[in-house]
């Protein structure tokens, strides 16, 4: 199994994003998370730091400039979504990542009390 460190930046832009308030409270995730054709289309018109801002955390040992190297998406590439939060959370909770989990809960509990 592969082992993921926090990325920073990532929870940098989440907390930004909720602090300007571009969030979804009520998703289904399932049908909203970002595929593997909307990290294309993002990729097309942004660097491969601003889509890794869009993840949780960093696959260790993956190269930086692949999607192999990002994991736990968040959001939909506009605004953090708390489905993708919850999801992120019992994703990594299910894996035991620790400290993504712990990341992702931090995030939820400040949109929770932000919004």
């Amino acid at each position: 199994m592969a082992s993921y460190a926090v990325n920073p930046a990532a929870v940098a832009r989440a907390r930004r994003l909720i602090e300007a308030r571009q969030y979804v409270l009520e998703s289904d995730w399932g049908q909203v998370q970002p595929d593997a054709a909307a990290g294309n289309a993002y990729l097309q018109k942004h660097s491969w730091q601003e889509y890794g801002e869009w993840h949780l955390g960093l696959t260790e040992g993956a190269n930086e400039e692949t999607k192999a190297r990002h994991a736990f998406v968040f959001g939909d590439y506009r605004r953090v979504h708390r489905s993708g939060l919850v999801a992120c959370l019992y994703r990594a909770a299910e894996w035991r990542h620790r400290d993504v989990m712990r990341a992702a809960f931090e995030l939820l509990e400040y949109l929770d009390a932000e919004s």
